[in-house]
């Protein structure tokens, strides 16, 4: 097998956070996986790198500003007050506000930004960060133990250097973060194969294909209980065969979930390791360039085990490596067989038995074969600095104040042309596809949420947060008699403030300390 250029991310502190006692999704699940794949030798096989955190500015390029803002001061003793009583950007119990929630994404979201830059550069042919694949987050909320959207953040910066796209999901739960990120577009390509019915988020059915010119370009593949890896070869490979001839991606990202697993607590799949790394084994065959994402899975010695065989895949080496596992910190929790395997077991395949895999499969190729061709898009070199810059002939310090200042009013002036132009498309638009612009304020359309816990909706009302703002609204008012502000409404005697108090409560009669200024802001609005 060729030798591939291979570049794997991990931060050692990304195992120290956890979601809380009793929670399913494991952080440490990554730092056992890292040990094991230490112990079988792999890492003088390939370039490790520790990842830069990704910075607030940085996730900014998909999430709003104010949710980037409200994880970054989130802690547990105030997501009460911040999330307005668990009705905003944490709704349910799936994400709690645990302790470094925020630089737990930073690390997440840093390595799929990282691995994106070595591919675009040349640098690596494959790139690998097991803590990322974070594949529910939402624009402006969490959602499915996901905060911020890694694989939306690495595609964007793969976009910079590439025309094409293709994202591939085989988690057991529906990709829909990535899917509606990317949903009215065709630079992007999204292929999602995973377990549809009362399980979260209850998306990704066949009718869903995309809209606009992404119209085609969203491929879901819906599967049923106990799918096999027979079963699941049968249906993945012609798809994505399909879908490279057809699209002809200049580079691939590949979410592993390990929630797909045989025996795993939240899934619902029957696949062994062996017949979930073949995907990466079939698209390694490609060699087109190729991220390996994490994801789902939370049956932790079953993830490690996994994701470390994938890591030999990627390298080549998994016909090298040993089935009894070598000795390393973690060794009592692969117990009793102590071996690199996850079994089958004896649950019923229904998509065979029904004959539904045979028509899911139809559908996505029909659906592909309806692309004429693959979508071109004109690309030239944007150039990250100046001429003078490069040369040090400019600085921002040389920069004189008033062109500082210039160059902000244009840029607020293009950005409130922009928001302007988003509510007037809102107001004419009540398509049912608006579902998947997650811009659209809640006060218009309420959205339903599943929890993955418990795959049941939420009866959450979150327009009782989404109260509107109120830049100018104050009951202060001008004295001429005392040259003094006053309260509307004061009479005779009645209590004046002066003009610090006033401003320190915003002009209003109610003392600063005794009102939450958050409630002012409407639900997704940021300046």
């Amino acid at each position: 097998m060729s030798k591939r250029r291979v570049t794997y991310y991990y931060d050692g502190d990304v195992g120290a956070f956890t979601y809380g006692l009793g929670h399913p999704m494991k952080p440490h699940r990554i730092r056992i996986t890292h040990d094991l794949v230490s112990s079988y030798g792999m890492l003088q096989k390939m370039q490790v790198l520790r990842p830069k955190r990704a910075t607030p500015e940085s996730m900014t390029a998909f999430h709003t500003d104010e949710y980037i803002h409200f994880l970054n001061r989130v802690v547990p003793e105030t997501a009460e007050e911040l999330t307005f009583h668990g009705t905003r950007f944490l709704v349910g119990e799936d994400n709690p506000a645990f302790e470094g929630v925020f630089e737990f994404c930073s690390i997440s979201a840093g390595g799929s930004i990282a691995a994106a830059q070595s591919i675009s550069s040349g640098a690596s042919d494959i790139a690998i960060n097991w803590a990322g694949g974070l594949h529910h987050a939402k624009k402006r909320e969490a959602s499915g133990f996901c905060y911020i959207n890694d694989i939306v953040l690495g595609i964007l910066e793969l976009l910079r250097s590439y025309p094409r796209v293709l994202y591939i999901d085989i988690d057991c739960h529906h990709g829909d973060g990535v899917e509606e990120a990317f949903y009215t577009t065709d630079r992007v390509m999204t292929c999602s194969f995973h377990k549809f019915g009362e399980y979260f988020p209850g998306t990704g059915t066949q009718e869903d294909k995309g809209k606009d010119k992404g119209r085609n370009y969203t491929i879901n593949v819906p599967l049923k209980d106990g799918i096999t890896d027979e079963a699941f070869r049968s249906v993945f490979e012609p798809v994505v065969s399909k879908i490279m001839d057809v699209y002809r991606p200049s580079a691939v990202v590949l979410q592993c979930g390990a929630d797909s697993l045989a025996g795993d607590k939240l899934g619902c799949f029957n696949l062994t390791m062996y017949g979930h790394a073949s995907c990466v084994q079939f698209l390694r065959q490609f060699n087109v360039p190729l991220i390996l994402l994490g994801g789902g899975g939370y049956t932790v010695k079953n993830v490690a085990r996994t994701w470390t065989y994938e890591t030999a895949c990627a390298l080549g080496v998994e016909n090298e490596i040993d089935p009894n596992l070598p000795w390393n910190e973690y060794f009592e929790w692969f117990g009793p067989r102590y071996r690199l395997e996850v079994p089958e077991n004896n649950m019923d395949d229904l998509n065979v038995k029904d004959g539904s895999l045979d028509k899911v499969r139809y559908n996505a190729l029909q659906q592909l074969s309806d692309i004429p061709c693959a979508p071109s898009v004109g690309m030239h070199d944007v150039p990250r600095e100046s001429v003078g810059t490069h040369l040090g002939l400019e600085t921002d310090v040389d920069r004189d104040e008033d062109d500082v200042m210039d160059d902000l009013d244009r840029r607020l002036a293009q950005h409130a042309r922009y928001v302007y132009r988003m509510q007037e498309a809102a107001a004419s638009d009540q398509s049912d596809d608006d579902r998947y612009d997650s811009d659209v304020s809640s006060q218009r359309r309420p959205r339903k949420r599943m929890s993955i816990l418990t795959n049941r909706y939420l009866d959450v009302d979150t327009r009782k947060s989404a109260l509107p703002r109120q830049f100018f609204k104050s009951s202060a008012k001008w004295d001429d008699i005392h040259c003094r502000i006053g309260a509307a409404g004061e009479q005779n005697g009645a209590r004046q403030g002066s003009l610090p108090v006033l401003m320190e409560s915003g002009g209003r009669e109610t003392p600063a300390g005794d009102m939450n200024m958050d409630e002012d802001w409407e639900d997704g609005a940021s300046v």
